[in-house]
């Protein structure tokens, strides 16, 4: 996809993320459904103090598996299902989606496991084999294009969770309606972060928070727009 089209697909006019109708514009595409709203797309992430969303061993000898395990209790099940929504879509990076299909399709009946397992799954990917888990859709070769296409159709809402190489460029181009930050207090110091070096700035408004006795915190957040910035030289200690 071209510069100038992820420009119109990002933001409407005035800078700020655009709601749909560019996307549409730009991949000359029409809702399904012409009374039905573009579907909405949530980034939910479990993070540490230090930005790390890594929960396992991928090949690269992280050394911190399933570090959010001490702190999962009802209280904080019961607040990640009803942030998922009773009915959602999945959009997974191939090594997610790796990780999860060895274990969602075995994993004990559970709410989560059943909308999991029922959703499709939207995959970034280049390599077609070893996909068993469904029901599935490649995205294609355009992984922004392909997410602006199953945006405007009918459906429910989607959900991504993991998949880090994936985060930063939702973002980018304005795709993610909101981040939900699943804060957990530990500090790591290695392993893949929840966004990509060099990520643009970005401001962030904060729309809700809930803190458990766990100590984790749950803040969800809406893009803004470019990074606020003073005029003035900062005279912070």
């Amino acid at each position: 996809m071209s510069n100038w089209l992820l420009s119109i697909v990002a933001h409407d006019a005035s800078g700020r993320p655009d709601k749909g109708e560019g996307i549409l514009r730009a991949l000359n595409l029409k809702p399904q459904n012409p009374e039905a709203r573009m579907r909405k797309l949530r980034i939910i992430e479990h993070v540490s103090l230090d930005g790390v969303i890594q929960h396992s061993d991928d090949g690269d000898f992280f050394p911190h598996s399933d570090w959010t395990a001490p702190y999962r209790t009802p209280a904080g099940r019961d607040a990640m299902l009803a942030a998922y929504g009773g009915s959602f879509d999945l959009v997974l990076g191939r090594r997610t989606y790796d990780i999860w299909s060895g274990f969602w399709p075995h994993a004990p009946r559970s709410p989560m496991a059943d909308g999991l397992n029922a959703a499709t799954k939207y995959i970034a990917t280049h390599r077609p084999e070893g996909l068993e888990w469904g029901p599935f859709v490649r995205l294609g070769p355009d992984i922004i294009e392909g997410i602006c296409r199953i945006k405007a159709q009918d459906g429910p809402d989607l959900i991504l969770s993991g998949s880090s190489t994936l985060t930063s460029p939702l973002l980018e181009h304005g795709l993610a309606d909101d981040v939900l930050l699943a804060v957990y207090p530990v500090l790591l110091g290695t392993g893949k972060r929840l966004f990509a070096e060099k990520t643009s700035p970005r401001s962030f408004e904060l729309v809700g928070t809930e803190a458990f006795p766990s100590g984790i915190i749950f803040s969800t957040y809406k893009f803004v727009g470019p990074l606020k910035q003073g005029s003035s030289p900062s005279r912070q200690p």
